[in-house]
């Protein structure tokens, strides 16, 4: 699993603890995304940071600013791994 599935593993996995199964519903209609939950895998098709972006941004339309600190903590230990440019923007 790519950098970038692994960040929305670690994403979903943490919205999932506050607001559960619904981050599950929410990342499934995430385009570009493709989520086998029972495996805890995800796989990203076309632009990955753009795809990360829209996974917080649908968090964030539903319950406000938190989700993205939430969302911010949970790939944190993975943006360090990227050049600045490669970070998402909603997680900078």
């Amino acid at each position: 699993m790519d950098l970038y599935a692994q960040m929305a593993v670690k994403i979903i996995q943490s919205q999932e603890a506050i607001i559960g199964p619904v981050a599950i519903e929410q990342a499934k209609q995430v385009s570009g995304l493709q989520v086998d939950w029972a495996h805890h895998e995800v796989s990203i098709q076309g632009e990955a940071r753009r795809t990360i972006n829209n996974l917080i941004t649908v968090y964030q339309e539903l319950f406000g600013q938190i989700s993205v600190e939430v969302s911010k903590e949970a790939a944190s230990g993975l943006t360090g791994q990227l050049t600045a440019d490669q970070v998402p923007e909603a997680l900078k």
